[in-house]
């Protein structure tokens, strides 16, 4: 009797070869968890909750109340924001805060004027330079309030003192309401160039040197450079020193408050919207009326931004 012994299958798959013990192999991970997303941004999204949105929920409640004298407050509606409409002090307050945020954007040419000359090749001192134009930006408020009530001092200012040195009579600049605004927003543009010559620094550092070569062979000049290829390379630096700019102007009352004083007489001509809203809500004690104030400048902030962001696109160029 004969076997017939068929010959073995031949195996269409091969068995899963055993790990290296020195080889780790990874995990599939089937989806990436949303809890680790969390973990890195609940920190900064509860510092921005707490310390951002609900002051400003916060204010927004406030300015429907009006406070008691000895405590509590009282739902009165929209009653802060009429009168906050009928009142005379907001027109002045709204003029001038305007005129000092104009005044203060004549800052943005003067530091990219100069962050140009420092950033000029084979400059000698060009460090000690740029620490001068930054010691005002480290410089306490208070000390620089003091230092340039000094220098506008009429009586013995330096500031007279030079100008009666070339037969120019001199004035009490701080006590003039003609010129007490005006006074201040050159501090304020004096405080705040060192801030803005270090950002533009750091945008004519980053324009490539192969552009300027390239003018140089088409025979354009400095000045010709400095506004058709500087100027447009730089205007991202530009918008934003623009927007921190206006921010800041329309929030001043730290120099309007150390330089001046309630009974200056100057004061109904340098009253701004945030000093305003001190009045109301430190001094009078009427944080309904104060809140009122807060959002609208919140508002006027809001809106001017806005704008600065849809005309950037007009102007401003991005590589």
């Amino acid at each position: 009797m004969t076997v017939v012994v068929s010959p073995p299958r031949a195996q269409t798959e091969r068995m899963p070869e055993a790990p290296s013990p020195g080889i780790r192999r990874r995990r599939r991970n089937p989806g990436a968890s949303p809890w680790w997303a969390l973990v890195f941004i609940g920190p900064t999204a509860l510092g921005i909750a707490v310390f951002y949105l609900w002051p400003t929920v916060r204010t927004l409640i406030i300015s429907f109340t009006k406070s008691g004298p000895f405590g509590g407050a009282e739902w009165v509606g929209i009653e802060n924001y009429v009168r906050l409409f009928q009142d005379p002090e907001l027109i002045g307050a709204l003029r001038n805060t305007a005129l000092y945020t104009v005044i203060a954007l004549i800052g943005i040419p003067l530091a990219v004027g100069i962050a140009a000359l420092l950033n000029t090749a084979g400059l000698k001192g060009r460090s000690a330079y740029r620490t001068l134009y930054f010691i005002p930006v480290v410089t306490m408020p208070a000390a620089i309030a003091l230092v340039w009530r000094m220098i506008y001092n009429g009586d013995y200012g330096v500031l007279n003192a030079a100008l009666g040195s070339v037969g120019i009579e001199g004035r009490s600049w701080l006590t003039d309401p003609n010129t007490a605004l005006v006074a201040i927003a050159v501090v304020g543009i004096w405080a705040g160039l060192g801030t803005n010559i270090v950002i533009f620094l750091a945008g004519l550092q980053g324009i490539p040197d192969t552009i300027m070569e390239a003018a140089d062979l088409d025979g354009a000049g400095p000045v010709r450079k400095f506004f058709s290829i500087t100027i447009p390379l730089l205007s991202p630096s530009i918008f934003f020193v623009s927007v921190i700019s206006v921010i800041g102007a329309l929030q001043v009352f730290d120099l309007i408050y150390m330089m001046l004083g309630r009974s200056n007489p100057a004061m109904p001509n340098t009253r701004t919207v945030v000093y305003l809203f001190y009045e109301a809500g430190f001094l009078d004690n009427d944080r309904g009326y104060a809140a009122a104030v807060a959002f609208l400048l919140l508002v006027i902030i809001l809106v001017l931004t806005v704008v600065q962001f849809r005309l950037q696109k007009k102007w401003v160029h991005y590589e």
